[in-house]
């Protein structure tokens, strides 16, 4: 079957991908959406999803065989059933009517963002005060949110708000994709010491989203939320082994080249340190593979959290080991180095704020995971509208 597909996969590309000037073959130039829609026509961006909903039904194990294929040609488009957060998160929660309106959508081209964090709801997202007033069969959004990548460029929004300050916190929240390309929704670049601009605050002054793109039940948006999140956290940490340059078929990761390129191998502690370090990134692939598994029969998995805390592990150690490697230039990102590890030193730290700091990862996992006693919050309990804010 494996050898069948495979072969299949090769005579499609064949046929439509330019492997030399990487674009869709009779074509001039590369187009991002006109490539997206053929491969998303022919099941190979989400091949473990049903047929109904853009897939080919297959498993796990023969998706890798598309995206083997895929990655050998440089062909892009595979794999969106597994890293584009947005049609993954209407896939697994949206009802049918949503799935067909904004899936196929979403897969051929436009940038979703997370609009989660606000300035009093950053670890406790349960906080949130931006509300969305029932209007008809709209609801007008009022709020503002924080540290949101690609807002700028973003054409939909997956949307945390309050719909319901009577009830508990943890109640009364509504989940939405929400559409930023409207009045009322304005984007300011946070500056960074970089000097670049990835994160954004959001503010939402009585713009309007449908009742039809709440994403799974009105007012009760933190269960959906939580899928989301744990989908979020799932894509970070198998991804890291990518980012942080991983090995193709036949190639050395990254970090490895690097240490032979300098010479740093000849030092046993550092060896030792390398060993370390690509025995977690094999750790983490096995663990996200069990997370994987067990969200694919329960629809969530605290361990997507171990996954999401390794990869700050891994960052920070790969860090750590570049800067003994390279000395004060593991902090430019335009080296030569830099750009074939597609590693960036002076964002390692940063980067793995996001999905929720290492903080919280270590609660979700001692309570979820371990099955210690949860933290205490007074607030937990009382209607949002009397909890004290400051």
């Amino acid at each position: 079957m494996s050898e069948d597909l495979k072969s299949k996969v090769e005579g499609w590309l064949d046929a439509h991908w330019d492997s030399i000037n990487n674009r869709q073959v009779g074509t001039a130039i590369y187009d991002a959406k006109t490539w997206l829609a053929k491969v998303v026509d022919a099941g190979y961006a989400t091949p473990t999803w049903p047929v109904k909903w853009h897939g080919l039904g297959l498993s796990s194990k023969e998706a890798r065989v598309i995206e083997n294929a895929f990655q050998t040609r440089g062909a892009k488009g595979w794999g969106r059933d597994r890293y584009h957060l947005g049609a993954i998160t209407i896939f697994k929660l949206g009802s049918d009517a949503l799935k067909t309106e904004l899936l196929y959508e979403l897969l051929t081209g436009p940038i979703c963002c997370l609009l989660y964090s606000e300035p009093g709801a950053g670890s406790d997202l349960a906080g949130v005060r931006t509300r969305a007033v029932k209007d008809g069969d709209e609801f007008v959004v009022t709020g503002q949110k924080v540290w949101t990548s690609n807002a700028v460029e973003a054409e939909y929004g997956m949307l945390l708000t309050r719909t319901d300050m009577d009830a508990a916190k943890h109640q009364g929240i509504t989940f939405f994709i929400f559409p930023m390309k409207q009045a009322g929704v304005e984007v300011r670049p946070i500056n960074q010491i970089t000097g670049e601009s990835e994160f954004n605050e959001v503010f939402i002054t009585e713009a309007r989203v449908s009742e039809r793109f709440i994403i799974g039940e009105y007012n009760q948006g933190w269960k959906s939320f939580q899928t989301a999140i744990a989908s979020e956290r799932l894509i970070m940490g198998q991804g890291i082994t990518a980012r942080l340059g991983g090995a193709a078929a036949g190639k050395a990761p990254a970090l490895l080249q690097l240490a032979h390129k300098h010479g740093a191998l000849q030092d046993p502690v550092l060896r030792q340190d390398i060993a370390q370090a690509l025995a977690y990134r094999q750790l983490n692939a096995l663990n996200m593979l069990r997370a994987k598994e067990e969200m694919m029969k329960n629809g969530a998995s605290s361990l997507s959290s171990l996954g999401k805390l390794a990869m700050s592990r891994i960052q920070h150690g790969e860090a750590r080991i570049s800067a003994k490697i390279l000395g004060p230039q593991v902090l430019f990102n335009e080296t030569e180095d830099a750009l074939n590890a597609n590693f960036d030193g002076a964002k390692a730290y940063m980067n793995s704020i996001g999905g929720g700091t290492d903080q919280i990862q270590r609660n979700i996992i001692a309570e979820r995971v371990l099955g210690l006693p949860k933290s205490m919050d007074v607030s937990r309990d009382i209607p949002f509208k009397d909890i004290k804010s400051g």
